[in-house]
């Protein structure tokens, strides 16, 4: 099996910066675009071009690569909150790679170097290596979001407003955030995905419905909206931190522990006595168990606690072809305590199991430690310790082995011109090994071949549940949207009722205004039939500002009634103006300045206080008895004459005050 996939049958995008700094107002960048899609050869279609960082953004947005490679995941972000911001924007289904490394990334021209790829230290040279890094699945994906989205169901707008009273107004909002939050979580029974629920209760309904969902944004039948009382909002769950993701696992050379019986327990711990997965089961079969331990990596070694070695874990060895391990005697429970106390076990199967596989290290440490000293560094040690552990040979012979594999076909012509020499009785057991190793070669072969099928039968599977899937999605959408246009429908319903409603009320307003006021003077004569009703122009208040908004909205001219409903504060200004008008009289609440008060008895403009008058007001219209006004000005004549006489006493006192004044003088 190789370690590497064959290459992405996709888009791949491949950046460096060109000029400037993603720091700085307008960086750009080198991009190189790989296309494999729809290549009948081996061919790679390459694009080249200089972008800024906004074209870049279309264009991934718009081709939805596979990769965005880069050598330096900060070349595209100018901090980590940045990177954030950035990986959320992705579309769902692009990674962001960094094909230099993880925490410490490596110089690109030593990664290229050493995976075959061209490089230069041009930045479109430089992008082009990322891309090709990238497209053999060479590096990490740089990772911010777990697979785990939220989905929050929530109020669409908020409850202080209404257009009825508050509490149906509230109960409408949250039951609509109920039904909404039912609509979801049908969807995701219908998808069949695993999800959490969290919803606050207000009345009337909910206030808010939180679903965590195991499952990508791209694989929820659910999109974000809003639509009247509710918005619906997804969200990826973040992870700590930044966190990086090689493109390719590696299956590692492994020891596993094996505790049989009613439940089946399975340690795996690496060739450096690293702990790195234990499980236990009661119902999975040996089938299931081997595929689980498949997934963690290749078994070289398979240990158990007691001696002689179940029947059971042998099967499991002889299924992987690796060495066996049994102590001389069945491990005492105390020392199984003591060599796993510092790993987390659930049951005493799990404990059992890792104690087989961690003492299984401890007899071959040494061993490990002796083959690493000796292994080439191009040589892949792992592998050696496997042969070592599984054929029994030395060290060196394994090397020889496999240095010597690929010219043992060549030598066969020569050979056959000589005796073949009597052999040792190491050599007949290695020739016996390795005939054993061919035999065991070829069964591999045969399960794989096994393994092949079934994963096709699988595939098929696969295949009609995703249709099957695909076509509840379509009838729960159709559902979905039945529901909503009923929901539509009912609330346009609700609000031509109200409309209606509205339109009677305006209209019994609009006949009652017609039947008590006309302020155009032209037309007023119809209202008036007896002649009994004069029009009143209302100023909120005596100053410049309110009569220009009466003059705006009504007009005041000659000979009209005027209201000052605050007649206080005016000066010289505000009552000459009003003094220009000619007012037939001017009504008052409240009591005018000395200065407002002698400008108009100046200008003849009778002024009268309003509570003699009675004024019929609706809105901003208003209307008095003709008789009430006139009398009114009869009333301000009589002061008016009564001021003016005791004004001439006053001019003719102060004339003989001043003719005496000058005789003493004289």
């Amino acid at each position: 099996m190789n370690d590497r996939t064959s290459a992405l049958d996709s888009v791949v995008f491949g950046v460096d910066i060109q000029s400037g700094d993603i720091r700085g107002d307008s960086p750009s960048y080198a991009l190189v675009v790989l296309d494999t899609r729809d290549t009948e050869s081996d061919e790679v279609r390459i694009e080249r071009d200089v972008v800024s960082f906004r074209k870049l953004r279309r264009l991934i947005e718009r081709d939805e690569p596979r990769v965005v490679a880069t050598d330096n995941m900060y070349e595209l972000a100018t901090d980590k909150d940045d990177l954030v911001r950035f990986l959320r924007w992705l579309p769902h289904g692009t990674q962001l790679v960094q094909v230099t490394g993880a925490e410490r990334p490596e110089p690109l021209s030593r990664v290229a170097s050493r995976h075959g790829v061209p490089y230069g230290k041009d930045p479109m040279k430089e992008a082009e290596a990322a891309a090709r890094l990238a497209l053999g699945n060479v590096g990490y994906e740089v990772a911010a979001f777990e697979n785990t989205t939220t989905v929050k169901v929530s109020r669409g707008r908020s409850t202080g407003k209404g257009g009825w009273s508050q509490d149906r107004y509230t109960r409408r909002i949250h039951g609509s955030v109920k039904q909404q939050s039912r609509e979801v979580e049908s969807a995701l029974k219908e998808a069949n995905l695993d999800y959490e629920r969290d919803v606050t209760e207000k009345y009337g309904g909910y206030s808010q419905a939180l679903f965590t969902v195991e499952a990508r944004p791209e694989d929820i039948p659910v999109s974000t909206h809003r639509s009247g009382d509710t918005r619906v909002e997804i969200e990826r769950e973040r992870r700590d931190g930044i966190e990086f993701e090689p493109l390719v696992k590696r299956r590692d050379r492994v020891i596993v522990g094996i505790d049989p019986g009613t439940t089946t327990a399975v340690a795996v711990v690496g060739l450096n006595g690293r702990v790195l997965d234990v499980h236990s089961t009661r119902t999975a079969d040996t089938a299931a168990v081997i595929e689980w331990l498949i997934e963690r990596g290749r078994p070289s070694l398979v240990a158990a606690d007691v001696q002689p070695m179940p029947e059971t874990v042998e099967k499991f060895r002889r299924s992987f072809d690796a060495a066996g391990w049994a102590p001389a005697s069945d491990i005492p429970v105390d020392e199984k305590l003591h060599r796993t106390r510092e790993v987390d076990y659930e049951n005493d199967h799990e404990r059992d199991a890792l104690a087989a596989a961690l003492f299984a290290f401890d007899d071959h440490e040494d061993q490990f430690e002796r083959i690493s000293r000796k292994v080439p560094a191009d040589v892949d040690r792992e592998e050696v310790i496997a042969r070592v552990l599984a054929s029994e040979e030395s060290v060196e012979a394994v090397l020889r082995e496999m240095d010597d594999d690929a010219d043992d076909g060549g030598d066969d012509a020569d050979d056959e011109s000589h005796e073949e020499p009597e052999l040792t009785p190491e050599e007949r057991e290695i020739r016996e090994l390795r005939s054993r190793v061919e035999r065991l070669e070829s069964h591999v072969e045969d399960l794989k071949s096994t393994i092949e099928e079934k994963d096709e039968t699988i595939e098929e599977y696969k295949e009609e549940l995703s249709d099957a899937r695909r076509e509840e999605r379509r009838e729960a959408r159709e559902r979905r949207e039945v529901t909503r246009l009923e929901r539509e429908n009912g609330r346009l319903e609700r609000k031509v009722e109200s409309l209606e409603s509205d339109k009677a009320e305006l209209a019994d307003k609009l006949d009652q205004l017609k039947s008590l006021w006309k302020l155009d003077h032209s037309n007023f004569a119809d209202v008036n039939t007896d002649g009994s009703l004069v029009p009143v122009k209302i100023v909120e208040q005596f100053t410049n500002g309110a009569l220009d908004h009466t003059i705006e909205e009504y007009g005041i001219a000659a000979g009209d009634v005027v209201y000052l409903r605050d007649a206080s504060g005016a000066g010289r200004t505000t009552a000459e103006r009003l003094a220009e008008f000619d007012p037939k009289v001017v009504l008052r609440s409240g009591n005018l300045s000395e200065v407002a008060d002698e400008v108009l008895f100046e200008a003849d403009v009778p002024v009268a206080p309003a509570e003699g008058v009675t004024i019929q007001e609706i809105d901003e219209l208003a209307v008095a008895k003709e008789s009430e006004v006139e009398s009114a000005i009869s009333d301000w004549e009589d002061r008016a004459e009564e001021r003016q006489k005791e004004q001439r006493e006053e001019m003719v006192d102060q004339i003989i005050s001043e003719h005496r004044a000058e005789n003493r003088r004289g």
